[in-house]
Protein backbone atom coordinates (compact mmCIF):
# COMPACT_ATOMS: atom_id res chain seq x y z
CA UNK A 1 0.00 0.00 0.00
CA UNK A 2 1.63 3.39 -0.70
CA UNK A 3 2.04 5.85 2.01
CA UNK A 4 -0.81 8.33 2.62
CA UNK A 5 -3.11 5.61 1.17
CA UNK A 6 -6.59 4.23 1.91
CA UNK A 7 -7.55 0.53 0.93
CA UNK A 8 -10.67 0.80 -0.45
CA UNK A 9 -13.26 -1.97 -1.26
CA UNK A 10 -16.71 -1.59 -2.26
CA UNK A 11 -18.86 -4.72 -2.55
CA UNK A 12 -22.38 -5.18 -3.64
CA UNK A 13 -24.34 -8.44 -4.16
CA UNK A 14 -24.00 -8.95 -7.48
CA UNK A 15 -19.90 -7.60 -7.96
CA UNK A 16 -16.97 -6.17 -6.17
CA UNK A 17 -17.62 -2.25 -7.49
CA UNK A 18 -14.54 -0.69 -6.04
CA UNK A 19 -11.19 -2.18 -5.08
CA UNK A 20 -8.07 0.08 -5.12
CA UNK A 21 -6.62 2.61 -3.24
CA UNK A 22 -7.39 6.36 -2.52
CA UNK A 23 -6.65 8.99 -0.52
CA UNK A 24 -10.21 9.93 0.59
CA UNK A 25 -13.35 8.15 0.69
CA UNK A 26 -17.10 9.85 0.98
CA UNK A 27 -20.38 7.78 1.94
CA UNK A 28 -23.93 8.69 3.13
CA UNK A 29 -24.65 7.50 6.38
CA UNK A 30 -27.82 7.04 8.32
CA UNK A 31 -27.26 10.25 9.96
CA UNK A 32 -25.28 12.17 7.23
CA UNK A 33 -22.40 11.70 5.25
CA UNK A 34 -18.84 10.74 6.48
CA UNK A 35 -15.66 11.32 5.09
CA UNK A 36 -12.84 9.35 5.80
CA UNK A 37 -9.11 10.00 5.36
CA UNK A 38 -5.59 8.14 6.61
CA UNK A 39 -5.65 7.35 9.91
CA UNK A 40 -9.53 7.60 10.79
CA UNK A 41 -10.84 6.17 13.94
CA UNK A 42 -11.97 2.46 13.49
CA UNK A 43 -15.76 2.87 12.91
CA UNK A 44 -18.59 0.92 11.62
CA UNK A 45 -21.92 2.17 10.48
CA UNK A 46 -24.78 2.14 8.78
CA UNK A 47 -25.38 3.35 4.91
CA UNK A 48 -27.99 5.25 3.84
CA UNK A 49 -29.03 6.01 0.05
CA UNK A 50 -26.62 8.78 -1.63
CA UNK A 51 -23.84 9.39 -3.58
CA UNK A 52 -20.75 7.92 -2.54
CA UNK A 53 -17.27 9.75 -4.04
CA UNK A 54 -13.67 7.51 -3.92
CA UNK A 55 -10.56 10.57 -4.51
CA UNK A 56 -7.79 8.32 -6.53
CA UNK A 57 -4.32 8.73 -5.11
CA UNK A 58 -2.63 10.57 -7.40
CA UNK A 59 -5.77 12.51 -9.08
CA UNK A 60 -9.17 11.36 -10.33
CA UNK A 61 -12.33 10.66 -8.82
CA UNK A 62 -15.00 7.85 -8.49
CA UNK A 63 -18.80 8.37 -7.70
CA UNK A 64 -21.75 6.02 -7.70
CA UNK A 65 -24.75 5.71 -5.78
CA UNK A 66 -24.89 3.50 -2.92
CA UNK A 67 -28.05 2.30 -0.96
CA UNK A 68 -28.46 0.41 1.85
CA UNK A 69 -25.62 -1.49 4.10
CA UNK A 70 -22.48 -1.48 6.29
CA UNK A 71 -19.33 0.64 5.76
CA UNK A 72 -16.57 -0.32 8.36
CA UNK A 73 -12.96 1.55 8.67
CA UNK A 74 -9.77 -0.36 10.41
CA UNK A 75 -6.49 0.01 9.83
CA UNK A 76 -6.48 2.26 7.02
CA UNK A 77 -8.82 -0.11 5.32
CA UNK A 78 -12.51 1.06 4.19
CA UNK A 79 -15.11 -1.64 3.30
CA UNK A 80 -18.33 -1.33 2.39
CA UNK A 81 -21.02 -3.77 2.12
CA UNK A 82 -24.04 -2.16 0.37
CA UNK A 83 -27.34 -3.81 -1.33
CA UNK A 84 -27.27 -1.27 -4.73
CA UNK A 85 -24.04 0.13 -6.19
CA UNK A 86 -24.64 1.91 -9.74
CA UNK A 87 -24.97 4.91 -11.90
CA UNK A 88 -28.27 5.75 -11.21
CA UNK A 89 -29.49 7.86 -7.88
CA UNK A 90 -31.60 6.08 -5.65
CA UNK A 91 -34.54 7.72 -6.22
CA UNK A 92 -34.67 6.22 -9.70
CA UNK A 93 -33.25 2.69 -8.68
CA UNK A 94 -36.26 0.14 -9.24
CA UNK A 95 -37.69 -1.12 -5.93
CA UNK A 96 -37.03 -4.50 -7.26
CA UNK A 97 -33.45 -3.94 -7.08
CA UNK A 98 -33.02 -3.34 -3.63
CA UNK A 99 -33.70 -6.17 -1.27
CA UNK A 100 -33.44 -4.66 2.72
CA UNK A 101 -32.54 -7.03 5.52
CA UNK A 102 -35.72 -7.56 6.67
CA UNK A 103 -37.26 -8.92 3.37
CA UNK A 104 -39.16 -5.89 2.37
Amino acid sequence: MADGALQVRVVSPDRIVFEGEASAVSAPAWDGYVGILRGHAPMLTLIGSGEMTIDRLGGGTDSFFVAAGVLKVERDKVTLLTEYAGDEPPEEIPAEAIVFADGG
